[in-house]
């Protein structure tokens, strides 16, 4: 995990390699759940960036930071039952928006023995000082 102190050491690690998640293990249970919710397992991948991106990034110093949405999605095969995955991000940019940065963090969703990713996602994150 990237730990980040405060907006300028944000903004300054614009191109830095967070690494890698641990990889995790997908059942059966957890697609049909999320199908169930969403109606539909497209962005069942997609979907996990959200739970691993706190395993590659941790931004401190700020008073708020929030999930600003995505910027593009570029979807690869399916996630399967019995798959293991995991998340690798690069901070791709970083702007000042009012009171702020607003970083975009390419997350690549990697399957294990597969050479396309399930995913790649530019997440959008609101860091307020």
């Amino acid at each position: 995990m990237r730990i980040i102190d405060g907006l300028d050491e944000l903004t300054a690690a614009v191109g830095a390699d967070l690494g890698a998640t641990d990889w995790v293990d997908v059942d059966q249970s957890s697609i049909d759940r999320f199908c169930d919710a969403a109606g539909d397992a497209t962005f069942f991948a997609v979907a996990l960036t959200n739970g691993l991106m706190p395993q590659l990034l941790d931004v401190r110093g700020v008073a708020m930071g929030v999930n600003y949405g995505t910027n593009r999605i570029a979807l690869g095969a399916p996630v399967t039952a019995g798959s293991r995955v995991r998340a690798a991000a690069v901070i791709a940019a970083c702007e000042q928006v009012k009171g702020g940065v607003q970083a975009t963090v390419r997350i690549t969703v990697e399957v294990d023995g597969r050479d396309e990713p399930a995913c790649v996602v530019e997440a959008l994150s609101r860091y307020v000082a």
